[in-house]
């Protein structure tokens, strides 16, 4: 029978620290060539989430981080930006907000346009999904240009929330994203592996 002691104690075990972490998700991540478009190498993170012991290190790492702001809300676009997000969320005990392709949320929306590595593209929230003053992280998987997580931050503001930080698993460092959000909204983001 596994006590709690002996469950913590094997938790433990498993903890990498942050250079064995990013080496860990670097060798799966698998790299999909001309995929959405030729030329465009897609970080496909699906090996990632097959991999509990590696999805449990990477929500771990990202909730160390951001637990001390204290978030009240984390905000995630589709689709694989809700798989953390939504599990960041019930770590973190607080709501979560999902950010969706323009048409797909049933209710009352705010839409935000933004340019992307590829083309153009528009997003949505909720109008009631952020309350004034709420401090709310932006999490998706993958920052390249910056332009969802920066149209994400965009919809929290006209909401009256305040955006906390902005989190990622992978970062295209050779991409502007990271100056682009730090530029707009004075906030370095955070993330696990860059290339």
């Amino acid at each position: 029978m596994i006590t709690g002691l002996t469950l913590l104690f094997l938790t433990n075990l498993l903890l990498m620290n942050t250079t064995e972490l990013a080496e860990t998700i670097r060798k799966t991540v698998r790299d999909v060539h001309n995929y959405p478009k030729d030329g465009i190498v897609f970080k496909d993170i699906t090996p990632v989430l097959a991999n509990p012991i590696l999805l449990r290190e990477i929500t771990r790492a990202i909730v160390n981080e951001f637990r001390p702001l204290q978030v009240d809300a984390v905000a995630s676009t589709e689709a694989r930006g809700f798989i953390f997000g939504s599990i960041l969320a019930h770590e973190l005990d607080c709501a979560f907000i999902p950010v969706r392709k323009a048409g797909k949320l049933p209710y009352k929306t705010r839409t935000q346009h933004y340019d992307l590595e590829y083309g153009s593209a528009s997003i949505e929230m909720h109008e009631d999904a952020v309350k004034p003053g709420w401090k709310v992280l932006v999490h998706d998987d993958l920052l390249a240009t910056g332009g969802t997580a920066a149209a994400t931050g965009e919809l929290i503001r006209g909401l009256g929330g305040l955006v906390a930080g902005f989190s990622f698993v992978i970062n295209l460092s050779f991409l502007p994203g990271e100056k682009i959000l730090e530029k707009r909204f004075g906030i370095k983001p955070h993330y696990l592996v860059s290339y």
